[in-house]
């Protein structure tokens, strides 16, 4: 090799790389949840993770970086994932796929259970990390926004596919730290369907406006986004109340 490294020893190289980031991840969750984002300095990380302070910066500009670290990494996937969506693919199977196989950003930090209760634990506690959480999805948002819009023939912009996009990214971040188990298979069954069912509203008219030309058991559905992206965007203000 180039470097004068044998491929074993880049591999090991690698994966003591991997660890030690992932030990930094684990330390800052467990640090932001007990406490608290603001109170929690670079240092106190680099302590818990039994590295140095210097250490720290080179994996991680900042404190944001870290916390976010883990689910940047799996809203990427899912934003490569919907770019690459094939003829007839739809978002819902796209992002049904994307949470049965994500790793949850463990890599490192332990075990997939163990990060997915620190990261909720994290973001429960830590309001502000929330609302970057739900920033970070803008992308995925953007592009199922592109694959709804093609599949129901909308035109491009229009606000029927970027409302469905801005309600399935509000219900993944809620399934997305659930542990493993019948209940997130329960809740993400459940979650998909109202999806397809709401998207599938898209065709007919506004059922905020033009309600009656809704079919009644379609109704409930286009609701539930409507409800979706109010709870991550809050609802609208203004008008005649």
């Amino acid at each position: 090799m180039a470097d004068g490294r044998l491929p074993g020893q880049t591999g090991l190289r690698e994966r003591s790389k991997a660890r030690r980031r992932g030990a930094i991840i684990r330390a800052a969750l467990e640090l932001f949840a007990d406490r608290g984002y603001d109170a929690t300095t670079i240092a106190d990380i680099a302590a818990a993770a039994e590295v140095a302070p210097r250490t720290v910066a080179m994996y991680f500009p900042s404190k944001q970086d870290i916390a976010m670290a883990r689910f940047g990494q799996v809203a990427d996937e899912l934003t490569s994932a919907l770019r690459g969506c094939g003829p007839g693919e739809s978002v819902t199977a796209i992002m049904g796929r994307w949470l049965r196989t994500s790793s949850g950003g463990a890599d490192g930090a332990g075990t997939e259970q163990e990060v997915r209760e620190l990261s909720r634990r994290m973001f429960a506690a830590n309001p502000e990390l929330s609302a970057l959480r739900t920033l970070r999805m803008a992308a995925v948002i953007a592009e199922s926004a592109v694959v709804i819009a093609r599949a129901t023939d909308a035109v491009a912009g229009d606000v029927g596919p970027r409302l469905a996009a801005a309600a399935a990214a509000a219900i993944l971040i809620e399934l997305f730290d659930l542990s493993a188990g019948l209940e997130r298979d329960l809740a993400t069954g459940t979650a998909l369907r109202f999806l397809d069912a709401g998207i599938a509203t898209l065709g007919s008219a506004d059922p905020l406006v033009d309600g009656p030309s809704i079919d009644a058991t379609r109704r409930p559905a286009a609701l539930t986004i409507t409800c979706a992206v109010w709870r991550v965007h809050g609802p609208p203000t203004g008008g005649s109340g």
